[in-house]
């Protein structure tokens, strides 16, 4: 048992290595987030209150239009985590930048996708609750995940990262 605590301790944050040998301080999985908010928009739409008054097929096709470019977003910028043999996971360590795909555009391009997967599913199933429900999972994201992670960041690449986020937009 005392040989899966280093690992549990490392997945958290809580390892006592130094900062180059973990990921940055996040508790919760942002997936779990944009879960939990399209799960909070299903209980919600019981209310009625936020449809889409536009013809079903019309509705669904921007949907599903947005659900694609959400998915190719997080695809993207997964295959550029998995050719630099990286873990996508936050709380794992980071040992290089990523700088190009979707990187070039937006620092958080898995995180703009889960955005835009969530608010597509809410307008292709008219429930403009599980849409609505989207921008505060990534605000919540922002504040849980993606302060640790630029603190992190800043603190392993130093000049290198901080002109990053000069030059390269938090979102879109």
């Amino acid at each position: 048992m005392s040989g899966k605590d280093p690992e549990l301790k490392a997945m958290t944050g809580n390892s006592t290595a130094g900062t180059t040998e973990r990921g940055a301080t996040v508790r919760i999985p942002p997936p779990l987030v944009f879960v939990l908010a399209l799960l909070s928009g299903i209980g919600l739409s019981y209310l009625r209150l936020l449809e889409l008054p536009l013809d079903r097929s019309v509705r669904i096709g921007a949907g599903v239009f947005v659900v694609v470019l959400g998915v190719a977003l997080i695809a993207s910028a997964r295959t550029h985590f998995l050719r630099t043999g990286q873990e996508p996971a936050p709380w794992k360590p980071s040992p290089e930048l990523i700088l190009q795909g979707p990187y070039r555009f937006t620092r958080n391009p898995m995180y703009v996708g889960m955005t835009l997967l969530t608010i597509g599913l809410g307008v292709a199933l008219n429930n403009l609750w599980i849409s609505a429900a989207a921008p505060l999972a990534l605000l919540t994201v922002h504040f849980l995940t993606m302060v640790p992670e630029e603190r992190y960041l800043t603190e392993k690449f130093g000049a290198p990262y901080e002109a990053y986020l000069k030059r390269v937009r938090r979102y879109l």
